[in-house]
């Protein structure tokens, strides 16, 4: 790809948009970052890229940032957006682009998200009845959601949350942006599915381990009761369906570990970074 290609990012200011566009900069992108004109957290994208201001949630206010794209990093923010209107989305970034990399779910790759849930799995099915070269990101849990752990660790030594055993294959933020990055500007990933993970199985009280040698802490985890943890959930804002399924996942993965794949590795040719890579990188947000 050259740098007269054009790659529209959206969801640009969240935890993988930056380094989205930080990869499609640095392979020669031009890159545009789509932003609500209210977003406090556009500083967070680096220089270079082009700011354009629109909303998934009212496609005619996406023709200036779309016109003359050739690819799409697509994130959708099912927490603060229905999908009603994805299929205008799609359909407008059909009328321009050639290709998306679509951020989806591990819960889509392994059977456990259903269709009719509206979410990751249902925005597959529409990507697929295009003409757009897609690449499905079917995702596990990124390392940032140790961040969930911050205001605990800077008030306490304990960590009060749900299924500690819960083991995952969480991949950096970073890394699955690599990915979608490659995919959009390399050939090869056309209609690929691709399982992004980590590169080990880590319970979520062994991250939590980790967190507190990288800042010379003794940390230690407590289970709450499944519930409990629902009705907080639900209270912070979660839709009553996300947490029951969420959960759910993470009861499953105290029996069984979640799986993983090489994916990082073998798209991008460099190794998947490993939870402490992550911890010593945002020690500081937790001292």
């Amino acid at each position: 790809m050259t740098a007269q290609h054009v790659v529209l990012v959206t969801a640009a200011t969240g935890n993988v948009g930056p380094h989205a566009v930080a990869h499609l900069l640095e392979a020669g992108a031009r890159v545009r970052a789509l932003v609500l004109p209210d977003d406090p957290n556009a500083g967070r994208l680096p220089d270079g890229v082009e700011i354009c201001h629109g909303d998934l949630g009212d496609p005619d206010s996406l023709d200036a940032a779309l016109e003359g794209v050739d690819g799409v990093f697509l994130m959708w923010p099912f927490f603060s957006l229905p999908v009603d209107t994805a299929p205008a989305v799609l359909k407008k970034i059909e009328a321009t682009a050639r290709r998306v990399a679509f951020v989806s779910s591990v819960g889509v790759h392994i059977g456990l998200e259903p269709v009719d849930n509206n979410c990751h799995a249902y925005i597959e099915q529409l990507l697929e009845r295009t003409t757009l070269e897609w690449t499905f990101l079917r995702t596990t849990g990124f390392h940032c959601n140790a961040m969930g752990f911050v205001q605990q660790i800077r008030t306490g030594d304990v960590v009060r949350y749900p299924y500690g055993a819960a083991t995952r294959t969480s991949v950096h933020e970073a890394d699955l942006a690599a990915v979608g990055a490659k995919a959009l500007t390399s050939a090869g990933h056309a209609h690929k599915k691709y399982l992004v993970t980590g590169p080990e199985e880590l319970s979520q009280a062994a991250q939590l381990r980790i967190i507190g040698e990288v800042t010379g802490r003794e940390l230690s985890w407590q289970d709450i009761e499944h519930g409990a943890a629902r009705q907080a959930m639900v209270d912070s804002g979660w839709p009553p369906s996300y947490a029951d399924g969420a959960l759910d996942y993470f009861a499953t993965l105290t029996k069984e570990p979640e799986v993983g794949s090489n994916v990082v590795e073998e798209v991008t040719g460099k190794p998947a970074r490993t939870f402490r890579s992550w911890a010593l990188e945002h020690a500081d947000a937790f001292r």
